[in-house]
């Protein structure tokens, strides 16, 4: 929301605070000021009359350019101008030679067209009054020579504010001037306590047959000139509000909506067809709206309609055969009040946020529609030359209920001692009106529909008394409280996958169908958003799998040819079992209840996942980098993990390992199928891995604590050894059988290379492993060393493996 500060002065008229303080003071008060813009800072534009105009038909027909003098006051002046919307005689804005309009525009005599032009003719545009404007910027008023900054009030300070879904009554000039005066303690004035006429028995005619509009003022304005403009201070003040001047009767609903935060939507009452009539769509129906999109129309959106059918989404946009166009001189003007819920989901469902449903999506006051309505013909009338007609009110609202709340809590919350009399004055400052002594009744005020609870009432007293003042005290934790077992060993998982080069990312829960499909992961149904922040990522994730590969690829684009990353987080399976009633709010559910909503829920295990590209350690990634990471992580919390051959899409069938805990799958790890590298984008031979880290968890948490490593001051002794073995035996198993046989002096085995050729015969495959011996008491002999290393060579003989070159 953006205040100007001269239009803040209006409703505050004793205010004479600087933009800063302001700033400083509505901080204070919980709203959040994101700057404080200055504008108008301009010289040497003075009026000018236009002395005469001289048609420089040379260059014709390709460009109009005319000749002219025009007379500051201090001197007659040439002119070179291109445009043809004045005449002599007219009072326009002149920028003097040496003036510097905004954008850093400079202005200074020069030739031009063969004439001199010694200064300029402004627009609107120019003087900084409108984004575009369609010629010169002529004058009602002014003397010759009379700073047009002045006369325009082009000086001054905007505060650009960011409003919180909870202040939908600070989306106008209104809202944010009542907590301006209540900061400063000075006098308000109220736009929205102006006196309005009583409806006529012959208005305009408006049924409600919905709950979603509960107040509905419609009034008619006729014979307004269609080609009267809006006057500069309205055009300007729209403009520092961030908005574009249009026309005279859409600028002045919109100038209404800004000052009191009430939407406005006006018609062309000659296209209306009967009675307005606001309603649920119909199967079938659809509208045009005035973004001149054709829109199907879901049965739960609020419509406003006539005998015609759907002229308006209500509380959103209007329909393009009502809109107001270059000849109405006929409007009818709507000021309605519709609930939040209404106009959220209408909003949502068309993806067509707007002003006017941003507004009404937090709240707005339903005191305000006659209020706002009568502001707009005020104007209407006094600026278009229009008249007056009857007025409708079509009002349903229920009296608002009070809140009951002990005085003392706001102190009680606050911790701190605020007795009854500054409750009570904080809670009139917001608007309430408060009774009672011990357990006040607090009514609150029409703009403030959040305010529902003690709760509320709570922050607005400790607000408006200051959030500085409240005392900042860390409660003491319990001694023997931290992180649970649970928690422990997830943290070492995560710290065993850092430690060896892999690089954390966190990546948003929600993928594409395409992306699921193309994985292999459909199987898992993973659960479809209801209203997703995007419809292309419409789903919960069934695995961390599809983030980190977009994660890769954006590492890729940028030049990270390199990437080691892995994710810990939950993914989501299955989408439970509905419940027959959710339960109500005014008590706590029941265990059953409470059981029956878990159980709607889907599955939501936690999983470990990584992802490698690229090169590791001076060599392309491969298989058994993505198997080692993972099973160094299970070993990190004393879980033990063996593996076996796997074909589970979306991997390579050849190269792909299952991940087993006692003989059942836990995860998977290998080499991305290249049908599906070549289809993402990513970069060849990448390889994943994803385990459930919460079954992990639970192993290691069943096994308890792992003992303590015993850390040996001796040296150790490594020797390699490259056996060849069938090409369909398991690494894992040549290894596993390399432990056993070199007895409990092994300290390391470490698979090193892989080598396929004829140097080792078809169908076979050698593979080199390291061997690290070590003694927890002594230095081993060079014949301890090798007797370990045949030992270990002849347990891996049960798998037909030999040395090589043997």
């Amino acid at each position: 929301m953006r205040v100007p500060l001269s239009w803040l002065k209006e409703l505050v008229p004793d205010l004479t605070a600087a933009a800063d303080e302001v700033a400083e003071a509505l901080v204070r008060a919980g709203l959040e000021v994101e700057q404080v813009e200055r504008h108008g800072d301009i010289a040497n534009v003075v009026v000018g009359r236009v002395v005469d105009v001289e048609e420089l038909t040379e260059f014709l027909p390709k460009k109009t350019i005319r000749f002219c003098h025009v007379d500051t006051g201090a001197g007659v002046r040439e002119v070179v101008c291109g445009a043809t919307n004045f005449a002599a005689g007219d009072l326009v804005p002149f920028a003097l030679p040496g003036a510097v309009l905004p954008g850093g525009f400079e202005i200074a005599t020069r030739r031009t067209y063969g004439r001199t032009s010694d200064g300029m003719i402004c627009s609107a545009a120019e003087l900084g009054l409108a984004d575009s404007s369609h010629g010169i910027l002529v004058l009602e008023t002014g003397q010759l020579g009379e700073n047009v900054v002045e006369l325009l009030g082009l000086r001054d300070e905007v505060l650009d504010i960011a409003i919180t879904p909870d202040r939908g009554y600070a989306l106008s000039v209104r809202g944010v001037a009542r907590e301006t005066a209540t900061a400063f303690d000075l006098a308000f004035h109220d736009p929205g306590l102006r006196e309005t006429p009583a409806p006529d028995d012959d208005g305009y005619q408006v049924r409600l047959d919905d709950a979603g509009c509960d107040r509905f003022v419609a009034r008619v304005v006729r014979g307004v000139d269609p080609n009267a403009p809006s006057p500069a201070w309205l055009q300007r003040r729209l403009a520092l509000a961030g908005m574009r001047p249009i026309s005279l009767a859409v600028d002045i609903t919109n100038h209404v909506m800004l000052e009191m935060g009430q939407p406005l939507h006006a018609y062309d009452l000659a296209t209306l067809q009967g009675p307005i009539v606001v309603r649920r769509a119909k199967a079938g129906e659809r509208l045009t709206t005035l973004d001149g999109q054709d829109r199907a129309l879901h049965p739960a959106d609020l419509l406003i309609t006539d005998d015609s059918g759907p002229i308006g989404l209500a509380g959103v946009m209007g329909g393009a055969s009502t809109e107001i166009s270059a000849s109405t001189a006929d409007v009818l003007v709507e000021a309605a009040h519709f609930t939040p819920s209404a106009i959220t989901l209408t909003a949502r469902r068309h993806r067509l946020p707007s002003e006017a449903s941003k507004r009404f999506e937090r709240g707005v006051d339903s005191a305000l529609p006659s209020a706002a309505a009568d502001l707009a013909v005020q104007l209407l009338v006094e600026l278009g030359g229009g008249t007056a007609g009857p007025v409708t009110d079509n009002d349903q609202r229920t009296p608002p209920a009070a809140v009951r709340m002990p005085a003392g809590l706001p102190g009680r919350v606050a911790g701190l001692d605020y007795s009854r009399e500054i409750v009570t004055h904080r809670l009139e400052q917001v608007g309430c009106r408060v009774s009672g002594e011990d357990i006040l009744e607090v009514l609150p005020p029409s703009w403030r529909p959040d305010l529902t609870g003690p709760a509320d009432l709570v922050e607005e007293v400790i607000r408006l008394e200051g959030y500085d003042a409240v005392p900042v005290a860390l409660p003491t934790a319990p001694a023997g409280r931290g992180l649970t077992a649970g928690q422990r060993l997830r943290r070492t998982v995560a710290r065993a996958l850092a430690s060896s080069g892999l690089v954390e990312v966190v990546m948003p829960p929600f993928v594409a169908d395409e992306l699921v499909e193309e994985l292999g992961l459909a199987g898992y149904q993973p659960p479809r958003l209801l209203n997703p922040l995007s419809e292309e990522e419409a789903l919960l994730r069934p695995a961390l799998l599809p983030g980190l590969l977009t994660a890769v690829l954006r590492n890729v684009g940028r030049g990270l040819s390199d990437v080691a990353i892995y994710e810990t987080g939950s993914v989501f399976r299955g989408s439970g079992t509905p419940v027959a009633e959710v339960p109500k709010t005014s008590q706590r559910p029941t265990d059953e209840e409470l059981a029956a909503l878990d159980g709607a829920l889907p599955a939501q295990p936690r999983h470990a996942a990584v992802a490698l590209a690229g090169n590791r350690a001076g060599r392309a990634v491969a298989v058994g980098d993505a198997v080692e990471v993972l099973l160094a992580a299970a070993r990190a919390i004393g879980i033990s993990l063996t593996i076996s051959r796997g074909q589970d899409a979306p991997y390579h069938p050849g190269r792909c390992a299952v991940l087993l805990l006692d003989g059942e799958p836990i995860g998977t790890a290998g080499e991305l199928h290249p049908r599906v590298v070549s289809h993402l984008g990513l970069p060849p031979r990448t390889v994943v891995g994803e385990l459930d880290l919460d079954r992990l968890v639970r192993a290691a948490a069943e096994a308890g604590p792992a003992p303590a490593p015993v850390l040996s001051t001796y040296p150790p002794s490594s020797v390699d050894v490259a056996l060849v073995v069938a090409d369909d035996v398991l690494a894992a198993d040549v290894e596993h059988r390399l432990r056993e046989g070199a007895g409990e002096l092994l300290e390391e085995v470490r698979l090193f290379d892989v080598f396929t050729g004829p140097q080792v015969g078809e169908g076979r495959v050698s593979l080199a492993y390291s061997l690290r011996f070590r003694a927890p008491d002594r230095t081993l002999t060079d014949a301890e060393v090798l007797a370990a290393r045949d030992a270990a060579v002849a347990a891996a003989g049960a798998l037909g493996a030999v040395l090589r070159g043997s």
